[in-house]
């Protein structure tokens, strides 16, 4: 029950329901066309009766935090797309603008169903600004990811010292 906690207790405080349970995911903006008459459909009644949409990614994690950079080191992350729809699904990295320090790598193509790309997140540090900072410089993008059904973002923020 939502209204005890673990050990059988009332709860103080009411229970946070998670944004995918919500029905709405973070950080995604929906795309005006969503039929595409070309892609495969799915006429089983299980699939009808969802209200959500076939094709769907999730990115794990949901955002990138570097953390303390040095400047004129590149430094990787992987961040995992993972395709949680029933249908296979395309999708394509707007790549962040070169005086951010951001590339990101991948492999292009349609992601079947339950599959997963891994997604190579780069960043060269470097400090662009000329005016004094205390040899402190936050970078912070949003990396675009769009997809057939919606623009996923993915935020990342790094402190170059």
């Amino acid at each position: 029950s939502l209204m005890v906690n673990a050990s059988g207790q009332p709860r103080k405080e009411k229970v946070k329901l998670p944004a995918s349970l919500q029905g709405r995911k973070p950080n995604s903006i929906p795309n005006k066309k969503i039929e595409d008459p070309v892609a495969g459909r799915v006429n089983t009644s299980s699939a009808a009766t969802r209200r959500q949409h076939l094709s769907s990614f999730h990115l794990i994690p949901p955002r990138v935090a570097f953390g303390m950079l040095k400047e004129g080191c590149t430094y990787t992350t992987t961040v995992i797309l993972k395709n949680v729809g029933v249908n296979f699904s395309r999708f394509r990295v707007k790549q962040p603008p070169p005086h951010t320090g951001l590339r990101v790598m991948y492999t292009p193509g349609p992601v079947a169903a339950g599959l997963q790309v891994e997604l190579e997140i780069e960043i060269f540090a470097t400090v662009i600004g000329e005016e004094d900072t205390g040899g402190l410089e936050e970078v912070s993008y949003d990396i675009e990811i769009l997809t057939e059904t919606e623009t996923l973002l993915l935020p990342v923020k790094a402190n170059i010292l």
